[in-house]
């Protein structure tokens, strides 16, 4: 990034227009040849306070069983959906998007409705349910074919299909219902499994991602693993039958240490260590002596003349050692990028694994990555996470998680920028951003102020989302956790 993103001064009716989201002004007080019907929402298809209390009433007495409260409740929601329809084809962005976590007490009656009214009362016309984290999946106890546990496992809910009924009463609103997915991180409860050891993502240490993710809950699978393949293909098959909108698929990488962990700088460092990775890795040999330098090479993380010396007195008919991508002669160099290499392609072929299924039945499939996640660093080092995001499918859709801080916009629209230059036109790009509405969060601007900066230096964008809602409504959250109305 340049000077060329520093402020200009606006003309006066833009900054009219602007302030008018923090003093509640609506558009049609500022645009006279906007829809009237309009009047209950402001620039960022916000609802009135008016709007909203006479959703809420209306919605407490269906709750209590007031039949002719429950018929004005539904008309409301509809006539609602079509307000924010409306309003977002007329004002940047066009889709508005928020992740959102569901809980068990969100299946209590009226639950969902306030929470998903809420977020069309915010202006949003997409919501990204989160339906697998954590070793949890959010299907019913009854219909789960899947090895994580149901987020919703108390006695009586059994039959309960939160995401189903989240996917309905989202469309009944004017919402697109997304489902997202955590993709390589399976989960503590995955790794302690003894059936499935085979299936995780080892370093050359003999290590686990537990080992160097102390928050004691990720835990990363080998993506050239068949069972975890198979188990993941389960999932994905099951969230499909609920007919969602369009699938994200998250940590789409490899595990991030702190310190030297953060970074991948020998072969040791990388997750290829899995039986099936270092099988596949093998695989990629051309002869029986590439075969054994690879092999040599992963056992002691480096090779030498010796090395050299024996593989030809093992197989003296061979000219020379040969594997995918040998391009140079240097092959202590070539080994390493070999390795490096291998382990990003896992991350694509498993991506790719997860997404045909979603972009067969013609949902759009989306990738979660971040911008600064595929880097070299120093001579030889790579970022451990090892997410080659820049040579994800251009099908899909693009999610970059652009969530640095420096005081003001320009960290996050160097992110934006950094995705923008090597996607192509064709491939929908949507910024993921994190703060609040109308007010800064530390060195974090605005919302609206990072939303206003997006639209001026990339005006191809026209859909963002804002991560997440347990986050810009915290105590909203705490509440549906505790079933508190």
């Amino acid at each position: 990034m340049n000077s060329s993103f520093s402020l200009s001064l606006r003309p006066q009716f833009w900054r009219k227009l602007v302030s008018s989201l923090l003093i509640g002004t609506t558009l049609s007080s500022l645009l006279p040849w906007s829809n009237p019907a309009l009047a209950q929402t402001n620039l960022y298809c916000q609802f009135s306070p008016q709007a909203i209390a006479e959703k809420d009433t209306l919605r407490e007495r269906m709750v209590q069983g007031d039949q002719q409260a429950t018929r004005q409740y539904q008309d409301l929601i509809k006539t609602h959906g079509d307000l924010l329809r409306q309003c977002r084809s007329r004002n940047w962005p066009q889709t508005q998007a928020i992740w959102l976590r569901l809980y068990p007490c969100d299946a209590s009656p009226g639950a969902l409705d306030r929470v998903l009214d809420h977020i069309v009362e915010k202006g949003y016309n997409e919501v990204y349910i989160e339906v697998f984290y954590n070793s949890q999946v959010l299907l019913p106890a009854n219909d789960n074919p899947t090895p994580w546990l149901p987020v919703l496992r108390s006695p009586g809910q059994e039959n309960i299909d939160l995401l189903a009924t989240a996917i309905q009463k989202g469309r009944d609103r004017g919402l697109k219902v997304y489902a997202w997915l955590f993709t390589m991180n399976f989960g503590y409860g995955y790794g302690v499994r003894s059936d499935r050891q085979g299936a995780i993502a080892r370093n050359g240490r003999g290590q686990n991602s537990l080992a160097v993710v102390h928050d004691g809950s990720q835990l990363f699978i080998d993506p050239y693993s068949r069972q975890a393949q198979t188990d993941y293909y389960q999932l994905v098959q099951a969230v499909l039958k609920r007919r969602p909108d369009g699938v994200l698929f998250d940590y789409i990488r490899y595990p991030r240490g702190s310190g030297q962990d953060s970074v991948a700088g020998q072969v040791q460092d990388l997750w290829i260590y899995g039986p099936a990775s270092r099988q596949a890795l093998l695989q990629r040999a051309g002869n029986n002596q590439g075969r054994e330098l690879i092999e040599r090479f992963l056992n002691r993380g480096s090779i030498n003349g010796s090395d050299l010396q024996a593989v030809r007195s093992l197989y003296p008919n061979e000219s020379g050692p040969q594997w995918q991508g040998l391009s140079q002669s240097n092959l202590q160099t070539a080994l390493w990028d070999l390795a490096v290499a291998h382990a990003a392609q896992g991350v694509i072929d498993f991506l790719n694994f997860a997404a045909t299924p979603v972009m067969r039945q013609g949902l759009p499939a989306g990738a979660v990555f971040f911008p600064l996640a595929n880097q070299p660093v120093g001579q030889q080092g790579y970022d451990s996470r090892l997410q080659p995001w820049d040579r994800f499918s251009t099908q899909m859709e693009w999610h970059p998680m652009v969530y640095s801080v420096c005081g003001h916009t320009r960290c996050i629209l160097e992110e934006v920028q950094r995705v923008v230059n090597r996607a192509p036109s064709q491939t929908r790009v949507v910024p993921a951003l994190a703060g609040f509405w109308g007010r800064p969060d530390g060195n974090r601007p605005s919302l609206d102020a990072q939303m206003q900066d997006i639209r001026r230096y990339f005006p191809q964008i026209n859909a963002v989302s804002h991560f997440a809602y347990s986050w810009q409504e915290p105590q909203r959250d705490r509440e549906r956790q505790a079933c508190r109305p």
